[in-house]
């Protein structure tokens, strides 16, 4: 790896430690996004230098996320992994963790205690909402012929 890679495959770390993932998971995610095939998890280990347990986390998180995919091997229970999409998918699961915290801000409504408190409310849930629409409106527009 080169060290602007490592940089990259370390600043993906730091970033999805944010959306309250693990940073090996971040790791692991920069590293198939930079990759032309898809990697074992013996090829992660070595080159992230993590362990089999934060390799089969990422990978697990990273598919549940839509992030990732992995390819069954025939004859073989090991798996190949490689990044699905690209900002696309980045995008729509940014707008999954929007739109869980819009339905918690919603599920709030009646239990504000002044109208102050529920006008910052809706302002708040409105923000959210219009990101969230907008990203859907790149999305849809990027997917056009």
């Amino acid at each position: 790896m080169t060290p602007d890679q490592h940089r990259f495959i370390n600043a993906m770390g730091d970033t999805l430690v944010t959306w309250n993932l693990p940073r090996s998971t971040g790791r692991v995610y920069g590293y198939l996004l930079l990759r032309r095939d898809a990697s074992t998890s013996d090829e992660l280990r070595a080159e992230l230098a993590l362990s089999s347990g934060a390799v089969s986390t990422a990978i697990r998180e990273l598919a549940s996320w839509g992030l990732a995919r992995t390819i069954p091997q025939p004859g073989s229970r090991r798996l190949l992994v490689e990044a699905a999409g690209g900002f696309e998918q980045l995008l729509a699961a940014s707008h999954e963790r929007a739109r869980v915290f819009i339905r918690t801000l919603l599920a709030a409504s009646d239990l504000t205690e002044s109208g102050q408190a529920s006008a910052r409310l809706r302002d708040v849930t409105e923000l959210f909402s219009s990101y969230v629409d907008a990203g859907e409106r790149v999305i849809r527009e990027r997917a056009r012929p």
